[in-house]
């Protein structure tokens, strides 16, 4: 009998896997049926983190850059708006997961401008960061969760700079800024909040007149996602010089198009399909990112394997599975550098022996949502032991005949990690019902209906 999905919305829908996607109307709720079973292979969407960093980047660069397996999502969307706002060159093919960008060559002047940002980290901080390096008056908004995201580690270093800009007096945007170019210098920024605030200062730097430098004056989190910023500077032609991830160092040069640049899959949403085969046995094989990826959630296996699954790496694919009989068994995992993976782990830990502890993610309070909240609040709902902290979350195990609570509806906060995570507790046995679902359209708009298709596939007649 085939897993079902139910949708709710002003009426009750029943319809069988797949089908979501021919309904053209907006989904209050959906309902998912039991899986018994998550097995199959997944071609990951293109990164968000990547996409926008790249399209800002080839923006910036001298030449034209086709950027290939573009991810098609809401962040994605506001970035691109972005850059046609500012006059910059974009020509898009949807079907074909690819934009061709002309480069300006340098930095960004146009003056009197201003940029709606939705709740699009990586497209705020970053061209907070660039917009200042030209010429103009600039502000950056966004919506009623952006307006209480901080931005003003980075807004201080920025002023350290010399940059004319504020941010509210709540230290989180709109952000208004003066642009007359950045001279170069020092300045000293905090890590603990967001990495994106390093990342910026780091792609604005080959736009100053002068040598920047950067310190870090406390601990750096998230240090997966600058080194992916670097790499892709490098790509792009700038080298950022490091010192144990503490002091940074980079110097005025062009940005050059590499012609073609491949957006590598989301390791972020390879998450919720491979924790699916480690809870239900698998297999699955993610194909879009592996040993070879410049992302740090693809860390998330390794700790899958911790946990029991069993895992195989290719160049460009991961496969996870567990042996019938083998339980997963929880762990005690630092996770400060993939917390957006951590709040998957939070759900794989009510299906493992024993507590699974989730330390060093602070940060999760200031993300899409109150993310800590948002997972003990969601986690109790289905009847988790759950101990919080101010920078940690203790997930207790099921214990032998538990079962989740039945029917429980998961307030999502129009957080799309909160939805995406969420949805595996229909392996518990339980029907699980997803408010908005269509909040996972900020990265994975068809989230819903690639986890229906590898669910079905495991489905006994």
């Amino acid at each position: 009998m085939n897993c079902l999905w139910l949708v709710i919305i002003s009426v009750t829908l029943r319809y069988s896997l797949g089908m979501r996607s021919r309904l053209q109307m907006k989904l209050d709720k959906l309902t998912l049926s039991p899986i018994s079973r998550i097995s199959g292979e997944i071609t990951l969407p293109g990164s968000k983190s990547l996409s926008n960093r790249a399209l800002l980047l080839a923006a910036l660069a001298e030449g034209t850059t086709r950027i290939e397996n573009l991810l098609d999502s809401a962040d994605i969307r506001y970035m691109l708006m972005a850059l046609k706002k500012m006059n910059i060159d974009v020509t898009e093919d949807k079907d074909a997961k690819t934009a061709i960008i002309v480069g300006k060559g340098g930095a960004i002047d146009i003056d009197n401008v201003e940029l709606d940002l939705g709740n699009a980290g990586t497209a705020m901080r970053p061209l907070t960061g660039v917009l200042c390096a030209g010429r103009g008056k600039f502000k950056l908004d966004g919506t009623a969760r952006m307006r209480e995201r901080p931005i003003i580690d980075l807004v201080d270093g920025l002023k350290q700079l010399g940059v004319d800009i504020s941010c509210s007096d709540t230290g989180c945007p709109p952000v208004l800024i003066n642009a007359k170019g950045i001279s170069g210098g020092q300045a000293e920024i905090s890590g603990q909040i967001s990495s994106q605030f390093l990342s910026a200062l780091l792609m604005t730097g080959p736009l100053s007149r002068d040598k920047i430098v950067l310190k870090i004056k406390d601990e750096l989190m998230s240090a997966p996602y600058v080194h992916m910023t670097m790499n892709l500077m490098k790509k792009f032609g700038v080298t950022v010089k490091s010192d144990k991830d503490m002091l940074f160092e980079v110097n005025p040069g062009q940005y050059k198009s590499p012609g073609t640049y491949f957006i590598e899959g989301d390791a972020s949403s390879a998450s919720y399909f491979l924790a699916g085969a480690a809870i239900t046995g698998g297999p699955v094989t993610v194909f879009g990112c592996g040993s070879e990826s410049v992302q740090g959630d693809a860390r998330f296996a390794k700790v899958l394997e911790k946990m029991g699954a069993d895992v195989q790496y290719g160049p460009n694919s991961i496969t996870v599975s567990r042996k019938q009989g083998v339980s997963l068994v929880g762990v005690d995992e630092d996770c400060g550098d993939i917390p957006d993976v951590a709040m998957t782990l939070a759900v794989v830990g009510l299906f493992a022996k024993g507590r699974t502890a989730i330390r060093n993610v602070y940060n999760w309070r200031v993300k899409e949502t109150e993310r800590m909240v948002a997972m003990v609040t969601e986690l109790r709902k289905l009847g988790a032991t759950v101990e919080e902290g101010r920078d940690y979350l203790i997930v207790e195990g099921l214990t032998e005949g538990q079962r989740l609570n039945s029917h429980v509806e998961i307030e999502t906060y129009d957080d799309h990690r909160v939805a995406m995570c969420f949805a595996l507790a229909a392996c518990g046995g339980v029907p699980v019902t997803i408010l908005d679902p269509e909040c996972t359209s900020k990265t994975f708009p068809d989230y819903f209906d690639r986890l229906s298709e590898l669910a079905g596939s495991s489905s006994s007649p």
